[in-house]
């Protein structure tokens, strides 16, 4: 059986205010051994404004099948059911030091110093 991958990028609707849903790509960083038995999938949303900030990494075109740069805004980590996802995945995983990078600009939003 088929299930998001941690590192794939997938588009997916964002649930946002009541009625209203935002179709985004996002990254899968849970593990996979849960994404293949949850419900739901944790995911950090994509978006083409680059803007600098410490809690955004970079992923340039090709990064997991993207088409334009992007950063994956990891101080929106968001816990999302499955049945929100759209289509995907874009294409491979993101490489494991994008991963890395990722996890700790995720640390670095909930607080944690990182070196």
């Amino acid at each position: 059986m088929k299930f998001p991958k941690r590192g794939e990028i997938h588009w997916a609707k964002i649930p946002g205010q009541p009625g209203d849903t935002k179709e985004r790509r996002v990254l899968v960083v849970s593990g996979d051994t849960r994404n293949q038995f949850a419900d739901d999938i944790i995911v950090v949303p994509l978006s083409t404004t680059i803007r600098s900030a410490p809690t955004h990494i970079y992923l340039p075109s090709g990064s997991g099948g993207i088409s334009a740069a992007s950063m994956a805004k990891c101080e929106l980590v968001a816990t999302l059911d499955k049945i929100f996802l759209i289509r995907g995945p874009l294409g491979g995983q993101i490489t494991a030091a994008q991963l890395r990078e990722v996890e700790k600009a995720i640390m670095r939003a909930i607080g944690m110093v990182v070196p």
